[in-house]
Formats: C-alpha cells, sequence, structure tokens
C-alpha cells in the first residue's frame, strides 16, 4: 500500500508539473522534443497520432519515478537547423522563457487549490473545537479558557465573530491574525453550563507565553499565533489508557488499555492533556517520585494504582514518561462549505502552506530551526502510505500538502530548480544580457552540490525519523 500510494502520488505530481512546461511551450511556439515522467531507462514511448501543429513529442515514463522533464529544441545544446531557430527555446523572448519555466510550479500549487477545494466541498469529518486544559500561567487559562470549553465563534472585537466549525478552523484563523492584534475575543459554551462566555485572549505581541511547561519561553508572532502559544494543548480528550510499551513503568504499575484515570495523588483529572503534562512535568527537575492514580476500569470498577513515571534527559530537557499513549479519539465534525466558499478556503490554505513551507526554509537557512524538520522520500512515502491507508479525503490532503511542497521548492532561486533558471532571466531583464557560460558553468555545479547535500540530509533525517539507527 506505501509503495503503490507513493507511486501514484509522485506519478500525479510530476505530470502535472511536467505537462505544464509542455503545454505553454506548445502554446508559445517552442518544439518540445520529449516529454518524460520518470528518468533513466524507457519503460515506455510513444508519440502522439495526432500532435499540434509543428511539434513531434516523444513521450516516455522512465524507471526512476523520482522526478521527469521536458526537453525542447535548444541552439545552446546542440546544432539546430536554421529553418527551425524560430522554435528554439533559447531564441524566445524573455516573457516566453520565464513563463515556460514557471508553468510547472505554478500547475503544482494550482493542484493544491483544486485538492483542497474538492475536499472542501464534498466535505470531511474534522475535529470539534472543545479544547484540552490550558497550560497553567497561559494567556488562554488568565482568560479563563476551561478544559472542555467548545469554541463557538471568535473574532477581533467582541461585536464581530464569526463561527467556528471545526478546531482546524480556529487554528487557520489564528494563523491569519493581522500582526497589529493586541487580543481576541472567543464565544465559548463550558460543559455543565448554559449560555455562552465571551472572553476576551490578550495578544501582547512584545511579550512572551510559555507554549509547553518544560520549553522555552517564546516571543507571539501574528504568522506563528497558534494554540499551543496561547497554552492549549490540543482538542479535548478523555484521559484513557492506550497502548502500554512492554517493561515501561505504565505496564510495570498495572495500568490496563482503557482505564479511565480519574485522579492522580488525589488531584482531578479533567482531560488527557492535563494527565500528559502532570506526567511529563513529574520528571522535570528531578527523579519523579511514586504517584497514586485512582482509575476506572471496565468491570472492575475503581482502583487505586501506585505509578513511578522513569525520568527522560533528551539534550537539556529533563521530563517524566510512563510509555504509554493517553488519551482517547477527539470529537468530530461534518464539515462542508460551498462553492465559492470551498475555492476561497483552498486559496488561503495553499497560500498559508507556501508561506509556512518559505518560512520554515528560512528558518533553517538562518540557523533558527533545526535541519531535521527536513523530509525525504522515506518519509513521504510513508506518510503516503499512512494518508491511504485512512480513506480518500486524508490522501488528497496528503496529495495537496505534498504538491505545494513541490511548487514551492522548484521555485526556490537553486541552479537546476526552475526558481534557479528565473533567477537567470530576472538578471536578464535588469541587465539587459543573459549570464555569461563560465558563470552558469559554476552555479550549476554549486547548485548541484547544494542539492545533493539537502538529499542526503533528508534521506538521514528519514532513517532517523523512521527508527532504522535503532
Amino acid at each position: 500500500m506505501t509503495v503503490l500510494a507513493f507511486l501514484v502520488a509522485l506519478g500525479v505530481l510530476v505530470t502535472v508539473h511536467e505537462w505544464a512546461h509542455y503545454r505553454v511551450a506548445v502554446a508559445c511556439g517552442v518544439q518540445v522534443l520529449t516529454f518524460s515522467v520518470g528518468f533513466g531507462k524507457p519503460l515506455v514511448r510513444w508519440k502522439s497520432r495526432h500532435p499540434h501543429p509543428g511539434q513531434d513529442t516523444e513521450f516516455v515514463i522512465g524507471l526512476i519515478p523520482l522526478g521527469g522533464y521536458v526537453r525542447m529544441l535548444d541552439a545552446t545544446e546542440g546544432d539546430v537547423p536554421p529553418a527551425l531557430l524560430p522554435r528554439a527555446f533559447d531564441r524566445q523572448p524573455l516573457r516566453v522563457r520565464s513563463a515556460v519555466v514557471a508553468a510547472g510550479p505554478l500547475a503544482n500549487l494550482l493542484l493544491a487549490v483544486v485538492l483542497y477545494a474538492v475536499v472542501f466541498f464534498t466535505g470531511q469529518l474534522e475535529t470539534k473545537a472543545v479544547v484540552s486544559s490550558p497550560i497553567a500561567g497561559s494567556i488562554a487559562q488568565a482568560a479563563g479558557v476551561k478544559s472542555g470549553d467548545e469554541i463557538l465563534r471568535v473574532g477581533l472585537s467582541e461585536d464581530a465573530l464569526q463561527d467556528v466549525r471545526s478546531m482546524e478552523d480556529l487554528r487557520w484563523w489564528l494563523m491569519n491574525l493581522p500582526s497589529d492584534a493586541e487580543q481576541v475575543w472567543w464565544e465559548v459554551q463550558s460543559q455543565g453550563v448554559s449560555g455562552q462566555q465571551r472572553m476576551a485572549l490578550k495578544l501582547k505581541t512584545t511579550e512572551s507565553s510559555t507554549s509547553d511547561a518544560a520549553a522555552p519561553q517564546q516571543k507571539h508572532s501574528a504568522f506563528l499565533t497558534d494554540l499551543p502559544k496561547l497554552g492549549i494543548q490540543g482538542a479535548w480528550t478523555a484521559p484513557v489508557m492506550g497502548e502500554l510499551q512492554a517493561g515501561k513503568p505504565a505496564q510495570r504499575a498495572g495500568l490496563s488499555r482503557g482505564d479511565v484515570v480519574l485522579r492522580v495523588d488525589g488531584q482531578r483529572i479533567n482531560d488527557a492533556a492535563q494527565l500528559r503534562q502532570l506526567v511529563r512535568a513529574s520528571g522535570v527537575n528531578a527523579t519523579p517520585d511514586p504517584q497514586v492514580w485512582e482509575v476506572q476500569r471496565r468491570q472492575h470498577g475503581v482502583l487505586l494504582i501506585e505509578v513511578t513515571p522513569e525520568r527522560i534527559q533528551e539534550g537539556d530537557e529533563s521530563f517524566g514518561r510512563i510509555g504509554a499513549h493517553i488519551g482517547g479519539a477527539p470529537a468530530t465534525v461534518w464539515v462542508e462549505l460551498g462553492l465559492v466558499q470551498s475555492l476561497s478556503r483552498a486559496l488561503e490554505r495553499t497560500w498559508d502552506m507556501s508561506a509556512m513551507t518559505i518560512q520554515l526554509l528560512t528558518q533553517m537557512v538562518m540557523g533558527e530551526a533545526e535541519w531535521r524538520h527536513l523530509s525525504g522520500p522515506l518519509t513521504m512515502a510513508d506518510y503516503a502510505g499512512r494518508s491511504a491507508s485512512l480513506g480518500l479525503t486524508p490522501y488528497l490532503l496528503y496529495l495537496a500538502a505534498l504538491s505545494v511542497s513541490l511548487g514551492v521548492f522548484n521555485l526556490l532561486p537553486l541552479p537546476m530548480l526552475d526558481g534557479g533558471h528565473l533567477m537567470y532571466y530576472l538578471y536578464e531583464a535588469f541587465t539587459g544580457r543573459a549570464p555569461s557560460q563560465k558563470w552558469l558553468d559554476v552555479m550549476q555545479r554549486l547548485g548541484i552540490a547544494v542539492l545533493l547535500g539537502l538529499m542526503a540530509v533528508s534521506f538521514f533525517n528519514d532513517v532517523v525519523r523512521l527508527g532504522w539507527l535503532g
């Protein structure tokens, strides 16, 4: 399933990318010699029985499916008969060459818009906007947010609130707050309380907030404002025990899958996030002490179990862990949008995903983010298999996200990529002359070195992420 899902994803994205190059080239009168999906030995090759005027393109499916190419008639790559020079790519005006090169990545971004719009229009199950316990001292707790509160409406003022359909809605709304926003308004429905309550969350962008009890403080920014930085650890889930790891504290203590945790050392547990935070906090400053857990077990009633978390050290951070999954499935809601709203939200989602990708790449280059965030083909294949196993909608969302990444990556100003060629054309537009061949050769070698380096880092990250190093 994983291999097939990944190959289908690559085939779709590469075909769309290269087809855009091909179609714009043909429309502009450039002769296309080869259209290939995949590299290496051709598995299948053919020519159209009804080619476009002036075209005799060979279509190829290559052995190695990690990309593709469109080869056009070009005098810089070999001799071209004088009669065909007007159809050579290098003889085209700057605007034509730029359009042909930009068409590929732009087609990937357009594909993402279409895929997102299809998902939003046909509908999908999303996580209900019921929040877990806010972190102590956080913005959310200071505003009065409590475990189990359902976020109904949000806005920049108390008089202009918009509906929140799901947790995803809430996250995307937060990410698009204007940079000068100092406070937002939430309308919530608390468990067991009749009527709604409105509360103001003060976003002082020059101050810090804690996104994790054991994490360093981080400054707010409008683009990075999200639920963790407000002190909300995610959607509400029941404090129920899931899968237990063999030989770890949870199993050794006698906990069982399905146990509902009621209290820890007499403290009432409202949700899974609170329980996870309590376990982590137990090992921050010292070796955790034994804890008395009061659990509800089916057919056994209420039990008292002594649990002693183990202390884990990762870099400069210490925390407690019991070796078990904590939390049940969150509540869901079916969200289905109209056609216009689906397209609008799809454009917004594609733009936001592109901006986040560029920001993360920039942060990695500037040393503000770790290179472990860079993923390669192994991780992409793993995600392809997982999303496909969950159904068509998750797989389409995976395709859309991957299409955004492919489009943005190809627009980077690196030689060997479409963005690198656009960089050359920008130089030509400003100076009135193309870069020298010597300079192009140097940049080509530099581009190959950078791409090989990125491939090596991403492959290493994949191996570590998948646990292949033991």
